[in-house]
């Protein structure tokens, strides 16, 4: 973050950037962000393949599915992961 935008962040949330609120809307936004980038590198980087909100919806749900599976897998491992949702 370049000091102009935690300047302009500071002004519009009121507070100076050494206040304790700036460090965890900052840790919040890239909390936040970090699953969305991941998203849309999958995507490579493109817009949604569908047009129309009821599509862009169906595939923006199905990317995060998926994201969410991988996540999983990657944290449980598969045979965990297999065995809880059999459960």
């Amino acid at each position: 973050m370049i000091r102009q935008e935690a300047k302009l962040l500071a002004d519009l949330c009121g507070c100076p950037i050494y206040h304790p609120i700036y460090h965890r809307m900052r840790v919040r936004r890239e909390t936040a962000e970090h699953p969305f980038g991941t998203i849309k590198s999958w995507m490579g980087y493109t817009h949604f393949q569908m047009k129309t909100l009821k599509h862009v919806s169906t595939e923006m749900s199905l990317d995060v599915l998926a994201y969410n599976l991988k996540r999983m897998i990657n944290i449980m491992g598969v045979r965990p992961l297999m065995e809880a949702i059999q459960a």
